[in-house]
């Protein structure tokens, strides 16, 4: 099923593509999503599932809203854009996750991340053509594969 734009007012300026991918969140609103992207966007999560068009991003956060995080809540912090030219912007923002779904009866913690977005001016709204989440674990400084398992580390001397 594919997203329909009309909808859904326009994007008029970079700024406000995180705030209106968390209203479609926290509306359980795929398409509100999936219209922010243009039909051939990538979209990267923090696990590294990487979606190549609108279509799969709608579905996969349809499924996302409505599973994993059906009784979440997605706050937007700090929001930070570069604008390398007058019709593309690199968005950076934070962002707070609560309420994430239940994993083998475990109450789950909140999540930080932080969305990179890649978007372009079209006519008077801006689209998405790439995004990537990633989490931010506080007091580790990269990621390792120990014995198949990947866990986040520090290499800094605690001394």
């Amino acid at each position: 099923m594919s997203a329909d734009r009309s909808k859904y007012s326009a994007i008029t300026s970079p700024e406000k593509i995180p705030a209106r991918f968390a209203e479609g969140w926290n509306e359980r609103d795929a398409n509100k999503i999936a219209v922010i992207f243009d039909q051939d966007a990538d979209f990267i999560n923090v696990v590294g599932i990487w979606w190549e068009n609108r279509d799969d991003i709608r579905t996969a956060h349809d499924y996302g809203v409505r599973v994993i995080f059906k009784d979440s809540k997605l706050k937007v912090g700090r929001v930070k854009v570069k604008r390398p030219a007058e019709s593309v912007a690199i968005i950076h923002a934070r962002m707070l996750l609560s309420g994430q779904s239940k994993v083998e009866g475990q109450t789950l913690q909140n999540r930080q991340t932080i969305f990179t977005f890649v978007a372009r001016k079209k006519g008077n709204g801006w689209s998405c053509v790439s995004a990537q989440n990633t989490d931010i674990v506080p007091g580790k400084e990269t990621n390792a594969n120990i014995d198949g398992s990947l866990q986040s580390v520090d290499y800094r001397d605690p001394s």
